[in-house]
């Protein structure tokens, strides 16, 4: 795995972005990540839950899920970077969800939050720029309550060993362009998760075959 941006880097990257981080990124993964947000969103948010959105960037995803926990849930939004977050508030006034939503920011490989604060907790894309990003998923899975369900989904390495090799040379150039990377590698978190106890609901590959996604559903045992 690719050495990361330390997070004062990502500060820098994101502040840079944070404004037409939506478009890159859609444009990158041809849509991709709309599917796998909707995946997460769908196979675990329920009306009434306390949802922690990890690595929340621009609320995308908050968003989603704000809306199928409707007036008695609660969506936190929790990023690394305040220029994400303040894009975030932008659309999130603009869907008048503000009363359901709160923000806070901080690093999420040391979550402010006592074990078991939240129904759901997702992670769309938060992982792959990470610093440890082992270390950050046990600490979604830690804030999850018993019974509760963890949704992931993160850059992953691509099956066809061709393709592999055609994707490792573009990393190799877009790495030098930490704008275009966005700090981003593709992780593998799973054997970890189901190593603290994690069992697993979800697990399938979405994107394109240079830049395929994994996204997982978890569940917490009670």
């Amino acid at each position: 795995m690719r050495p990361a941006l330390s997070p004062e880097q990502l500060k820098t990257v994101y502040r840079h972005l944070a404004r037409r981080y939506d478009l890159q990124h859609a444009l990158i993964t041809a849509r991709s990540d709309q599917r796998g947000r909707k995946l997460l969103v769908d196979a675990t948010v329920k009306p009434g839950d306390r949802v922690l959105d990890c690595g929340a960037g621009t609320g995308t995803t908050g968003i989603m899920a704000a809306r199928k926990v409707g007036r008695q849930g609660r969506v936190v939004l929790f990023d690394l970077s305040e220029a994400m977050l303040a894009e975030a508030r932008r659309k999130i006034a603009a869907a008048g969800l503000q009363s359901r939503i709160g923000f806070q920011a901080g690093d999420m490989v040391h979550l402010p939050y006592r074990d078991g604060s939240f129904d759901v907790v997702l992670s769309s894309y938060s992982l792959c720029p990470l610093y440890d990003p082992v270390a950050g998923a046990l600490e979604l899975y830690r804030v999850t309550r018993p019974g509760g369900r963890l949704g992931i989904a993160h850059s992953s390495e691509p099956d066809a060993p061709w393709v592999k090799v055609l994707a490792t040379a573009i990393e190799a150039v877009a790495w030098r362009l930490p704008w275009l990377s966005m700090g981003c590698r593709p992780v593998n978190v799973l054997p970890a998760l189901k190593q603290a106890g994690a069992r697993v609901v979800l697990s399938k590959k979405i994107g394109v075959p240079l830049w395929p996604f994994a996204v997982l559903v978890l569940e917490k045992p009670v």
